[in-house]
């Protein structure tokens, strides 16, 4: 088994799989790092009084969120609550904005019960929430290309901010009339593989290692990494469709699709023989 997860969220799945009795190894395929000029997530945080919900894209968001938050910014302490909720798009987001004492009361997320964590099934969650005059943060990443200097940290209304992923809940909430503004905590990056890691990636394409595939753009910053590789005999779990049509679109040879529970991941792992 082989995760893929960046460092900081791996180890979790790590320990769960050698408990259940997996051999596994990690290959992080994306690298995090926080902003070099946090002046705009400080803006954010003197600000966050005045949003009616922060969205937070993954348990990344919220680390370095609340690492750049001043220490006179007490919404989210627990000491001058308002009315400001926490949206997250799964139980990992949830964990992390709960590390950092959020009130359970005031977080947001998909059921665990959710076929999928995303900002789909978040959706479905908050949209009676919003209204024409409801303002909204959402706190996300970027991505940075190996060998290019780091991004400084934006924000920007209307969602016109050059950020990798998907756009499409603050596209619904545009849509709904609310005032959106995006944040950017912290950038991703392709990692430089050593030696050790290159001849992993090579044997794990053959030896009929599972990988665990929880990002198109690990999938796709694998593939540029390694593009003269064969990847016809690889197999792998993605834990959402969109992943797992970014890993047959690379020639991965068997792709089967999950959801992102620990039980789910193990089940379609089981059934690949």
């Amino acid at each position: 088994m082989l995760v893929t997860r960046p460092v900081g969220d791996a180890q979790d799945w790590v320990d769960k799989f050698q408990a259940a009795g997996f051999d596994v190894l990690q290959l992080p395929l994306i690298e995090i790092a926080p902003v070099r000029d946090q002046r705009e997530l400080i803006s954010a945080w003197r600000r966050i009084s005045g949003f009616d919900a922060v969205m937070f894209v993954s348990g990344n968001a919220v680390a370095h969120f609340f690492a750049a938050k001043p220490p006179q910014a007490r919404f989210f302490s627990g000491q001058a609550e308002g009315n400001t909720r926490a949206w997250g798009t799964g139980p990992g987001t949830r964990q992390a904005l709960l590390a950092v004492g959020i009130n359970p009361n005031r977080i947001d997320t998909p059921s665990l019960g959710a076929l999928q964590f995303d900002s789909e099934a978040l959706w479905d969650v908050v949209m009676r929430q919003v209204t024409a005059q409801s303002k909204i943060l959402i706190v996300r990443g970027t991505s940075t290309r190996t060998g290019e200097p780091p991004v400084t940290g934006s924000a920007a209304n209307g969602c016109t901010v050059a950020a990798a992923g998907r756009d499409w809940l603050a596209q619904r909430l545009v849509e709904c009339g609310c005032a959106v503004e995006v944040v950017i905590a912290y950038q991703r990056f392709s990692p430089a593989f050593t030696t050790a890691q290159e001849s992993l990636v090579q044997r794990a394409i053959m030896d009929g290692t599972v990988w665990l595939l929880s990002s198109s753009e690990a999938v796709n910053n694998l593939v540029a990494a390694f593009a003269d590789q064969p990847w016809r005999m690889a197999r792998a779990v993605a834990t959402h469709s969109r992943i797992a049509q970014c890993a047959r679109q690379a020639g991965f040879g068997v792709v089967c699709e999950s959801r992102p529970s620990f039980d789910s991941v193990v089940a379609s792992i089981e059934s690949m023989g």
